[in-house]
């Protein structure tokens, strides 16, 4: 079958409304659950910081699949692509059924192993089971939205997450302000939520994309060996990322025994999220873009792209992060009136321009060199910096010098900026261009 490359602009709108409504959702969580009490968002907030710690197997796959079924339509053989998405698929249905049991069974140990601020251990607790225990949702949505994308097919992904919000609003609305459920009413109406969007995102690719049909094949081991060349060393910076901020989080619940700072933090996210979309849609259209150009063996072009998606991801995300940080006082009142807690936000806000700033380069560039096939690289980045300059940074600036959580951001906005001036160095020696997955 032939396949329409797109543009950057192509692939990028539509993934960045997708990401940005993602991101409205957790914003719709938070905003609802403010009217409910600020220890339910910090609640949420930290109970979401460890089911990602524990769905980080799903990127073994998700990431590699991306490289090779890129790589393999950019070579004219979507047969191939097809067979990574089936494999791929297996492997997160199997992982994410055992990783949801285990989140189901031992939310309250995990969280008291963690030392959650008291005040957030019960409707923590509450969350993790119920949205930890559907993790497998996490699992699968990905593979079949992936599947859309690296096909050109971004509008209908962009349509699941749409619907997949709109029930997740109504819900919320529902359980919240009718049922009064509380945590528990969030947790259910975004597994409920996820089950519309994983429909959806599946019977499209089932209906536009005929790969199935090709008459390219390769034997499974070795695409599955491919997959994990690429998959495990970034699933493995995913890990060293996540267990990172689970560090940064315990540190920050160690700040006080009302959770303020860690609330504060929740509520900063959520605003700066909408900065973050932006270089992560970059990220994600030049990844695709990235893959097609290299199993075609365009490589100037791919040089030349990214370089482009990179400048263009500062750029905005900058103007964004700014405007977030003059503004912020009035936007933090969407979520609360506590004088102390909106100036503490405010603060946060101000830090997050440098954060962004770095968090922006090292997203396109590193989902480059991961695409490309030079995967290892930001592992070790992440595994030297996340920990001397984001852990180690909160602990000195946060807890020794007394910061809190402007010590915390302090330390992650480091973190960012160094990573990010290792990728751009990486891309600049052009190793990458001898990683080719496609003989």
């Amino acid at each position: 079958m032939a396949v329409e490359r797109k543009t950057l602009t192509q692939l990028f709108v539509p993934i960045c409304f997708e990401t940005l409504f993602y991101m409205l959702s957790g914003m719709v969580d938070t905003l609802m659950l403010s009217s409910v009490s600020d220890q339910a968002v910090g609640a949420v907030g930290t109970a979401n910081t460890y089911i990602g710690v524990f769905i980080i197997m799903f990127g073994v796959i998700s990431s590699g699949m991306v490289a090779v079924m890129t790589q393999n339509i950019g070579a004219g053989r979507p047969g191939v692509a097809y067979q990574a998405r089936q494999l791929g698929l297996i492997f997160n249905a199997v992982v994410g059924i055992l990783m949801s049991a285990f989140l189901a069974v031992f939310s309250g140990t995990i969280l008291k192993i963690v030392s959650i601020a008291p005040a957030l251990l019960e409707p923590a607790q509450t969350y993790l089971c119920i949205v930890g225990g559907a993790c497998f949702l996490n699992a699968l949505i990905p593979i079949f939205a992936s599947y859309l994308r690296v096909f050109g097919y971004t509008k209908q992904s962009l349509l699941a997450s749409v619907a997949g919000n709109v029930v997740n609003f109504i819900l919320n609305a529902v359980f919240l302000f009718v049922f009064h459920w509380g945590v528990m009413g969030v947790a259910t109406a975004t597994v409920i939520s996820r089950v519309v969007n994983l429909i959806i995102v599946a019977t499209m690719g089932a209906v536009l994309i005929k790969a199935k049909n090709s008459p390219e094949r390769m034997p499974s081991r070795k695409i599955l060996g491919q997959i994990i060349r690429i998959g495990f060393p970034s699933a493995c910076e995913t890990a060293l990322y996540n267990i990172a901020m689970t560090l940064v989080v315990r540190f920050m619940n160690q700040m006080d025994n009302d959770g303020m700072n860690v609330t504060a933090r929740s509520y900063a996210m959520q605003i700066a999220n909408f900065s973050y979309c932006i270089g992560a849609a970059l990220a994600q259209a030049n990844a695709i873009m990235t893959g097609w150009r290299i199993g075609a063996k365009e490589y100037e072009e791919c040089d030349k792209g990214t370089r482009k998606a990179a400048i263009y991801g500062v750029i905005t995300s900058a103007c964004f992060s700014v405007t977030f940080a003059v503004t912020g006082r009035y936007l933090v009142h969407i979520f609360t009136d506590d004088p102390q807690m909106i100036g503490l936000v405010v603060k946060l806000l101000v830090i997050d321009i440098f954060l962004e700033f770095g968090r922006v380069t090292n997203l396109v560039y590193g989902q480059a060199l991961k695409t490309s096939g030079d995967a290892v690289f930001p592992v070790i980045m992440g595994a030297i910096f996340m920990y001397l300059c984001a852990v180690g940074g909160t602990y000195f600036f946060g807890i020794r010098l007394g910061l809190l959580a402007m010590g915390a951001y302090i330390a992650m906005a480091s973190d960012e900026c160094v990573r990010a001036v290792g990728m751009v160095l990486r891309w600049k020696t052009g190793k990458w261009r001898s990683k080719r997955l496609v003989e």
